[in-house]
């Protein structure tokens, strides 16, 4: 039986040339002004979405991945997405706006005070996309750290965000106007930090929340990253592939890395990504599957090119009919998108250039579970199917995230024909209640 699932916008290129490379370019929006993106969120609140992810890049690489980034506009140049989140919350009422930020640019106080002052502009629909990566520490002069200890990181930053946010105890705003006494400094929280990567003191120079702290989202595939998001998440940026029995799998472990921290399942709401081209007909999906089956070599270059950025090394000067070589990647680079590359279960040195790149270009249909061009019916029949329940065959899924630039010609293609379906079918809201993005989230 059809149930409601949460549904969520990445803004894939971040703030940066939305729709370049595409025809879209040309209806001539000024992607540095915040009016091509407020004509898509509202587009995105009224289609019933909870919250918009705005990915970031704080870095244009090293000085040899610098064409990668800026000759294509894939990884560059980037706006601040924290500056673009007022702009957002401006012409929206309920849509949750949740920026990419890098644990380590931000000093936790900097940070703390920054992020709740979103979560009151915004009435308690501010989130923060946490992530690790390390090889733009060298901007901040930080150290650049390995994986792992990229997360440990996080997790003090995280942690000490939120003391920060809590430092102001229970009964700490008195707000009495009879009296005249603002707050209660007896029941403020001046405590010292000093930990392994950031030292500073509370208590926090901004007023504690009503309804909730922001909200963290994380990506992350790896153990590390997996659990990461069982500590500390409300919302997992998941990626995997989309069968019942891998998405089962994948929440299995996010509910164990939950529990393992002393949370509850139901506390995470785990977010497949995908990017779905939805069609007309049977007939245009034929079409489009067929035309992609046997890729040209400039075909393949440029999913190479794309591909490059975000591993920060050039694919498109590597022998498309030899493996990857092993440390062809820097060990920064997240196994999420190495996985994304070569496939979950990829080998790097078992498979060709040239036929992992094939498997990139080449597009398959919903309808049998090869890619994700389908109809509008066929896309909905597959996101009833993993969000039926476990006991109906389903992988009782929370929901999904769909990736594209935040473009208004992008926001209708993908779903002027899609909200309907799935409205009809009772498996995307039609409303919001009342609380913010936290009790949007919790609403079912």
């Amino acid at each position: 039986m059809a149930h409601l699932q949460h549904f969520g916008w990445f803004f894939g290129r971040g703030f940066g040339p939305q729709g370049w490379g595409r025809p879209d370019y040309r209806w001539n929006y000024e992607w540095q002004k915040p009016a091509i993106y407020q004509q898509s969120v509202r587009e995105l609140e009224r289609a019933g979405f909870d919250l918009l992810i705005i990915e970031d890049a704080l870095s244009l690489g090293s000085p040899e991945t610098l064409n990668l980034r800026v000759n294509s506009a894939y990884g560059g140049p980037k706006h601040d997405p924290l500056m673009l989140a007022p702009y957002l919350f401006d012409v929206t009422e309920h849509l949750g706006v949740v920026p990419t930020v890098n644990a380590g640019a931000y000093p936790p106080y900097l940070a703390a005070r920054q992020f709740a002052t979103l979560q009151h502009l915004s009435s308690n629909r501010f989130g923060v996309n946490v992530v690790t990566d390390v090889k733009s520490a060298r901007h901040f002069g930080l150290p650049e750290l390995g994986h792992d200890a990229a997360y440990d990181r996080a997790e003090e930053w995280l942690g000490g965000v939120r003391r920060l946010w809590h430092s102001w105890g229970e009964g700490a705003h008195v707000n009495n106007r009879d009296t005249g006494q603002f707050a209660d400094a007896a029941k403020l929280n001046a405590f010292r930090h000093e930990g392994e990567y950031f030292s500073f003191d509370g208590p926090l120079n901004a007023l504690p929340f009503d309804e909730g702290d922001p909200i963290i989202v994380s990506p992350g595939g790896s153990g590390r990253g997996l659990g990461f998001a069982g500590g500390n998440s409300d919302v997992q940026l998941a990626l995997a592939p989309l069968t019942v029995e891998s998405v089962t799998a994948y929440r299995a472990k996010i509910h164990a890395a939950a529990a393992a921290a002393g949370r509850l399942p139901s506390d995470i709401n785990i977010l497949f990504v995908l990017t779905p081209e939805i069609v007309a007909s049977e007939e245009e999906v034929e079409r489009i599957v067929a035309s992609a089956a046997r890729p040209t070599d400039d075909v393949l270059r440029q999913v190479l090119a794309a591909q490059s950025s975000d591993l920060e090394t050039d694919l498109t000067v590597l022998d498309l009919d030899r493996p990857i070589a092993p440390g062809v990647f820097g060990q920064h680079v997240s196994q999420g998108t190495i996985n994304n590359l070569v496939g979950a279960d990829g080998d790097i040195g078992s498979d060709t250039l040239r036929q992992i790149a094939s498997r990139k270009a080449r597009k398959g249909r919903i309808s049998d579970k090869t890619g994700f061009v389908g109809t509008a019916g066929q896309f909905a029949d597959f996101i009833e199917e993993l969000g039926d329940s476990a006991d109906n065959g389903g992988a009782d899924n929370d929901g999904f995230i769909i990736n594209g630039d935040l473009h208004p010609v992008t926001v209708h293609r993908m779903l002027d024909q899609l909200v309907p379906e799935l409205r009809q079918r009772g498996i995307l809201r039609d409303s919001f209640g009342g609380g913010g993005l936290r009790a949007n989230l919790n609403a079912f």
